[in-house]
């Protein structure tokens, strides 16, 4: 059985004249804790929009557990284990939590048109809607209404939701961006203690993030990939550091 869950072959992007990913070619490796990062405009969201079927790519192939899903709808690739962050763009301000999690494993579990039943009358979705609970520190705020909740809370709920998808794969997509200082720290532990079989792709631009959580990266620079390595070799790559001091980023790599 081969060791890579996800990869892109020569995926091309063009809207119009602009070319935003060009013949990007990278590979995630079973467990990976990969970080895909490059300054603003490097085509990083482009990629991950392809990634999970938003866009299809104008040439390459993407393939997933070796099977080519390039042509695939978005919920399917959900379905067969591609979950990213904020795949539900709005969450439900009027639920809470537990409520809003036990939706999701109903949905998950084939289930869904009977998520309104009393959340006790499924053993199975109860214990699971609480074990996420726990996991993503959440238990406190379980009854809140998720309008109530701190941004940080937000964050990990949108995390817990992911994985409440039960992942193959899961891209976690700036998890921190806009997050007070006062609830990262929360969220950093939880985004490390994500389970072992999960492989992550991360993108992000908080470099303390990204190397203390990675064990591999991928810098994209203009839609092109520019390099790939551990963390050691990318922090002392002399392409990497020039691309970053021409966009005043130089402190953090």
């Amino acid at each position: 059985m081969t060791d890579t869950v996800l990869s892109t072959h020569g995926l091309v992007m063009r809207f119009g004249g602009i070319t935003a990913t060009n013949n990007v070619t990278m590979e995630l490796r079973r467990g990976a804790r990969h970080a895909l990062i490059g300054p603003n405009g490097a085509g990083k969201t482009t990629l991950i929009n392809q990634l999970t079927g938003v866009l299809t790519p104008t040439e390459g192939r993407i393939t997933l557990m070796g099977e080519d899903i390039t042509s695939l709808a978005p919920h399917k690739r959900v379905a067969r284990g591609l979950v990213r962050t904020f795949q539900i763009n709005q969450l439900f301000d009027s639920m809470t939590p537990l409520e809003t999690l036990a939706l999701v494993v109903s949905q998950h579990q084939g289930i869904g048109a009977q998520w309104w039943r009393p959340l006790g009358s499924s053993k199975a979705i109860a214990e699971r809607a609480a074990q996420l609970l726990e996991q993503f520190h959440l238990s406190d705020v379980a009854q809140q209404q998720v309008k109530h909740l701190a941004y940080g809370k937000r964050r990990l709920l949108e995390i817990a939701i992911a994985l409440a998808c039960e992942p193959r794969v899961l891209l976690l997509d700036e998890p921190v961006a806009g997050v007070p200082a006062g609830e990262r720290e929360e969220l950093l532990q939880t985004v490390a203690a994500l389970p072992a079989d999960v492989s992550v792709l991360l993108i992000e631009h908080d470099m303390d993030l990204v190397f203390s959580f990675a064990d591999r990266m991928t810098v994209l620079v203009n839609g092109t990939l520019l390099t790939e390595g551990d963390p050691e070799t990318i922090a002392n790559d002399p392409k990497v550091k020039e691309v970053y001091l021409g966009h005043g980023e130089s402190a953090h790599v």
